[in-house]
């Protein structure tokens, strides 16, 4: 499950990341449920988060992400082969969202598809996209992450809608030099306990109706202690794998880039890995949880802030709905 021997190294080549322009602070939520600015940043870290207008659906906010993320790479909408989108919010059960977002930036030669494995998927993307890459069926993959959560947000549970946020991210993957850019990484999934985080209707199982609705069903539902216990356990684990694989050693990371859910498990990960604050990149004050969006936006402010740099070792860590883990490593080709 990792691409070390394959015919081409790829890298990242280009990012970019788009949040809206409406901040929701801790204060403004107070107004509409139980709670307060010192018990929302005490618990999570979370000061403000970003939603998006009525009228601006999830494809939109990819677009203006992916175009930022072109224009990184240099590239031109139509040099790009494969579009994957990992969303949990997409526009519309079909077509895809990344069918979508191949229309809106005319990138006429790519096949496109989405990816739903919550916040795991935009390293889910990576690993899918690479190995495209590294095997030779293609030359440039442009990977998404990006979720409208307020549209699936209960906003009378003080426990969920304080949580989570609106934003995208993008990243073009391309070949790059060999030993530099992907390294290794790690997948995986504990269907088993999925039940502790779901959208319960909507699908086949609970298809919309006034009862699922008077049930409040379309919302998401979180044990919050089961998936607080499943992401620190998770996300120490595929850390250690994908170094492993990669036989690189904890000491050798210069920057550590984690899914933004909360404070808490972030500074319990960089503890159990060895990995000072320092070298932890955290913007889960500013933006809340915008699942699968969460690390290709650090991503992008991390770089262009400058405070990764070329042959870094970075690793990308993160956990989500399904429940699923996922890391990705690799050596800053860009």
């Amino acid at each position: 499950m990792y691409i070390l021997n394959t015919i081409y190294s790829v890298g990242i080549s280009g990012v970019g990341s788009y949040v809206p322009e409406k901040i929701v602070t801790n204060d403004d939520l107070s107004k509409i449920v139980d709670t307060s600015d010192e018990w929302i940043r005490t618990r999570t870290g979370i000061c403000e988060r970003r939603i998006a207008e009525k009228d601006i659906a999830t494809s939109d906010l990819c677009t203006e992400a992916v175009k930022k993320a072109i224009r990184d790479a240099n590239i031109s909408p139509e040099d790009i082969d494969l579009i994957l989108v990992a969303t949990v919010t997409p526009d519309m059960a079909f077509p895809s969202t990344a069918c979508i977002v191949q229309k809106n930036i005319g990138a006429n030669n790519a096949s496109a598809f989405d990816i739903s494995v919550g916040c795991s998927g935009f390293l889910y993307g990576l690993a899918i996209g690479s190995n495209f890459i590294a095997t030779g069926a293609y030359d440039t993959v442009l990977v998404v992450g990006a979720e409208i959560l307020s549209r699936i947000l209960d906003w009378k549970d003080r426990n969920t809608c304080v949580l989570f946020g609106d934003g995208a991210g993008a990243c073009v993957l391309q070949r790059c030099e060999s030993g530099k850019g992907i390294l290794s990484y790690d997948l995986g999934a504990d269907g088993a306990n999925g039940h502790f985080l779901t959208q319960p209707a909507g699908g086949s199982l609970n298809p919309a109706s006034i009862e699922t609705v008077n049930k409040r069903l379309h919302y998401v539902h979180m044990d919050g202690r089961e998936v607080f216990k499943f992401a620190v356990r998770s996300m120490e684990k595929a850390s250690k794998r994908a170094l492993e694989k990669a036989n690189i050693p904890l000491e050798a990371i210069d920057y550590l880039i984690p899914h933004q859910a909360n404070i808490r498990i972030i500074e319990s990960a960089a503890k159990r890995l060895k990995i000072k604050r320092d070298k932890v990149y955290v913007n889960l004050d500013r933006y809340g949880n915008i699942s699968s969006a969460s690390i290709p936006i650090a991503l992008d402010e991390a770089f262009h802030k400058g405070y990764i740099k070329k042959d870094d070792i970075v690793l990308f860590v993160a956990f989500g709905a399904g429940l699923t883990w996922a890391s990705v490593l690799l050596k800053w080709n860009k």
